[in-house]
């Protein structure tokens, strides 16, 4: 379970740097904005998907009230589902 957590938020992470880095400059700077479309509806299902599975991983570990909150922070935070990847869905991170 942890290691499906883990994919989605690296690929939610990534989704979310492509929207905001690459195709929103490119469509409002260079007027070009043909790939704001596939790549916004990835990132969406992948922020659902993110969003539904820390509720269902959270829900499955126990985790506390928040620890889940700050899982679904990270999604909403450049950068933060892999900060999230590293201090929150680790198994050092159960121990602390």
């Amino acid at each position: 379970m942890l290691k499906t957590l883990k994919l989605l938020a690296i690929l939610e992470g990534v989704s979310y740097l492509l929207l905001l880095g690459i195709c929103m400059p490119l469509k409002y700077w260079f007027n070009i904005p043909e790939p704001t479309y596939p790549v916004g509806l990835a990132h969406g299902v992948l922020f659902v998907l993110y969003c539904s599975f820390v509720m269902f991983v959270g829900r499955k570990e126990a985790w506390t009230m928040w620890k889940t909150f700050l899982a679904l922070i990270a999604s909403l935070l450049p950068f933060g589902t892999f900060i999230a990847d590293k201090k929150l869905f680790t198994p050092q991170a159960e121990s602390k």
